[in-house]
């Protein structure tokens, strides 16, 4: 009889901590993926840091073939089978340094102020 009070008397503690803990852990186990969704190496956070970096990869690459098109134009101009003479003169002149004696050289100081000579 002693042993069938003991049976009767059970409390609910066990049970209900047994109930609580399979949510407790669910929840924990999502607000670990959550958090590295958002804030981990591949998540949210670092897509919006490659986005950007990607945009502005994208504007560089547009500022280089622009440029690429403009000297390749240059060098289709000074092509044998398109040569322009004045172009040719203009080259030779800016390269060499040399001026014809009817030309007016206009100097520059690094002002930025102009001063002619003849």
């Amino acid at each position: 009889m002693y042993m069938n009070d003991f049976a009767l008397i059970r409390t609910r503690e066990p049970l209900r901590l047994r109930q609580a803990l399979i949510p407790l852990v669910c929840i924990i186990v999502l607000s670990y993926f959550a958090y590295h969704a958002v804030y981990g190496r591949h998540g949210f956070i670092a897509w919006l840091s490659l986005q950007n970096s990607v945009d502005t990869l994208e504007q560089q690459l547009a500022e280089v073939e622009a440029t690429h098109r403009s000297l390749d134009q240059q060098v289709s101009l000074l092509r044998p089978e398109s040569l322009d003479p004045d172009l040719l003169d203009e080259r030779a002149r800016a390269t060499l340094g040399l001026a014809n004696k009817s030309d007016i050289v206009i100097f520059r100081d690094h002002e930025g102020s102009a001063s002619q000579s003849k």
